[in-house]
């Protein structure tokens, strides 16, 4: 029988006991739900997420310019891993065997203040596998870990900086370099020996830089300053672009057909809290995500803040609304009604968005429906608890 794409309107329970007892008992069958993230925020939410589903996707920011991962994209030209191994790790189960030392070396951190021949040392001792916290990781990881550090050691710059680098970042660079400079078999590879529920990719591969334009005038170059300049200047962010690292001049990047593809799957497109510009809007710039995300007729939902976030300072729920179906607009190529982009709005009842009743108001005349419910616990004041974000996020894929 030939297959044909049907569209069905039908009311659920949010959130759905009965669904979420099912994703629990069946994790492996679990919904596609895909975040479009960067940084932290999403950890512990992901964390959690692997006891309903072991199918979500992860379309991260490649973008980070601040600490090691600057010195890694100086010395490689290439784009920041810190992000993306922070979400493997969080959705790595951690009761397979041997997943909690390859945890504790993913996340080691060489010293700040050492001194960087003796750091030098310690990276041969761990390639030999004499340092104690690779020595703990069984085989086979130990050997892939050992030879792709030593993938980076050989290609490593004389004058490279060790201190803070994050020795998981150094392993993923190894294997980038070993991958002829692509990552996706790196990330495919580590995801699969540390049994990660969920597809971690970043949005696009390219090396380059976010640039932030500022309403007193000025623009900021790179992710890590643009929270702080918005901070200290006390000016509203804008707008946002991708540009060439030298000249700072905006490029047109797209995205792969392997991303497209996995936004197509999604059976729920979330934009969840975090840094509004650096982690949310970054990701929807490369061209091709909006029409993706158009495409694709399940359940979009835009997650905001609950804690202070200087990158949206001065913007209201409906603001943020707009500045999202904006730039989805701009990626899709061509206007479209923003019902085909964003549907759903979750907010804390308790919350200042919550709160704010004529903006709700101002989004529901834009056809995208406002859903209040008690997000935020005792336990997790001021922030989203994300056990109760994620049942409402399952119920409604």
């Amino acid at each position: 029988m030939e297959k044909r794409m049907v569209t069905i309107t039908r009311t659920v329970p949010v959130p759905d006991e009965r669904l979420i007892a099912a994703c629990r008992k069946a994790p492996e069958a679990g919904p596609r739900l895909l975040f479009f993230s960067g940084g932290t925020a999403l950890r512990e939410l992901s964390r959690r997420l692997i006891d309903y589903t072991h199918n979500s996707i992860h379309l991260i920011t490649p973008f980070d310019s601040g600490g090691s991962s600057a010195e890694l994209r100086r010395a490689f030209g290439m784009l920041s891993v810190g992000d993306l191994r922070n979400r493997i790790m969080a959705l790595a189960d951690r009761g397979v065997t041997g997943n909690e030392d390859v945890y504790r070396l993913f996340g080691f951190r060489f010293p700040e203040q050492a001194d960087n021949g003796e750091l030098l040392s310690e990276l041969e001792r761990m390639i030999e596998g004499k340092n104690e916290l690779v020595a703990r990781v069984i085989d086979p990881m130990r050997k892939i870990i050992r030879n792709h550090l030593l993938y980076f050691r050989e290609a490593m710059p004389a004058d490279f900086d060790l201190r803070g680098a994050s020795v998981g970042n150094l392993i993923l660079v190894g294997g980038y370099l070993n991958n002829g400079r692509h990552i996706d078999p790196v990330l495919y590879l580590f995801s699969k020996l540390v049994e990660a529920r969920g597809v971690v990719r970043p949005v696009v591969s390219e090396d380059l830089t976010l640039v932030a334009e500022l309403e007193h005038g000025g623009r900021v170059a790179g992710q890590h300053l643009l929270a702080r300049a918005a901070r200290e200047s006390r000016s509203r962010v804008t707008g946002i672009y991708l540009a060439d690292n030298r000249s700072l001049t905006p490029v047109r990047v797209e995205i792969r057909n392997k991303v497209r593809d996995l936004i197509l799957q999604a059976d729920l497109i979330c934009f969840p809290m975090g840094s509004f510009f650096s982690s949310v809007v970054a990701n929807l710039l490369p061209m091709g995500v909006g029409k993706a995300v158009a495409e694709n007729g399940c359940p979009k939902v835009y997650v905001p803040n609950t804690g202070g976030d200087p990158e949206q300072a001065g913007m209201n729920l409906v603001e943020r609304v707009r500045c999202l179906i904006s730039y989805l607009s701009r990626s899709a190529g061509d206007g479209l009604d923003p019902d085909r982009l964003l549907q759903f709005v979750v907010v804390d009842e308790g919350s200042e968005d919550g709160r704010d009743r004529e903006s709700r108001e101002r989004v529901r005349a834009l056809g995208i429906e406002v859903l209040g419910f008690d997000l935020v616990s005792e336990e997790s004041a001021p922030y989203l608890d994300e056990g109760r974000l994620l049942e409402v996020l399952l119920s409604l894929a």
